[in-house]
């Protein structure tokens, strides 16, 4: 089977099932594994895709999101070309566990798939006992410029919870949301945690935040708890996650610890 991915989370799934050798193409911001990734053709960025080079590469199947705003037209361009296609679009961890299992199936690697979601349900799903009643309030920002925070309806959000702590936004049933400066200051989370869509975590800069000057009485800026989680480890719907619950679950503990 020639397989062609056009996200991140689907390359690392296809990849954490054993099944790289599958791949022959795969989008331009797919980085890991990087010895699976380095040497595949590139077909174009999440929301600029090449239908034309995607087809070049004769994939029996092509891995797409709905996952980012316009994936829908990527995957109308793939459609219009005939290419065979497998569309995920989860919200959750638990869709992320369903999509798991999916890809499993369609690549023949249903044992292998089974027991990746073991393995991620065995950290993921094994949340601590809180060591307060209060969970911290974490405002997980997506983006600095307009402020782009992680909604209720994602799997930042069950990660968050899985992590003991819980989602500033966790009244704002959408999968993100832009904020103004005064929701920042009415939500007053106890953490932000930056986590910068397709931005190197060598760029990652926490200076940003504690620069926005209306934020100053936000308890994060008073107290100094401006935190960084690499995207990979937040926004990817894959294997992953575990890494990013690990290090939500270390932030959570520091802030009970302080409290």
């Amino acid at each position: 089977m020639r397989l062609v991915s056009l996200t991140c989370s689907n390359t690392e799934i296809v990849c954490a099932l054993g099944c790289a050798d599958l791949l022959v193409g795969v989008d331009d911001h797919s980085d890991y594994p990087e010895e699976v990734v380095a040497t595949l053709p590139r077909v174009g960025k999440d929301l600029n895709v090449d239908p034309e080079k995607v087809a070049a590469l004769k994939p029996d199947l092509v891995l797409a999101s709905l996952t980012v705003p316009g994936h829908d037209k990527v995957v109308a361009s793939l459609e219009e070309k005939g290419l065979p296609l497998a569309v995920f679009e989860p919200f959750s961890v638990q869709d992320t566990y369903r999509d798991i299992e999916r890809m499993g199936q369609l690549l023949d690697a249903t044992d292998a798939a089974s027991k990746l979601v073991e393995q991620m349900r065995a950290v993921i799903d094994d949340v601590p006992e809180p060591t307060t009643e209060i969970r911290p309030k974490v405002l997980v920002e997506w983006w600095p410029k307009p402020v782009i925070g992680a909604g209720a309806k994602s799997w930042v959000h069950d990660l968050i919870r899985a992590a003991g702590g819980e989602n500033a936004l966790v009244d704002r049933d959408c999968e993100s949301t832009p904020l103004t400066d005064e929701e920042v200051c009415a939500l007053a989370p106890d953490a932000v945690v930056i986590s910068w869509c397709g931005v190197p975590d060598s760029h990652y800069r926490p200076e940003v935040v504690y620069r926005r000057q209306s934020w100053a009485d936000v308890p994060a800026i008073r107290n100094q708890q401006v935190h960084c989680i690499s995207e990979a480890f937040l926004g990817r719907p894959g294997p992953r996650l575990v890494d990013g619950v690990l290090a939500l679950r270390q932030l959570v503990h520091q802030l009970q610890e302080e409290s």
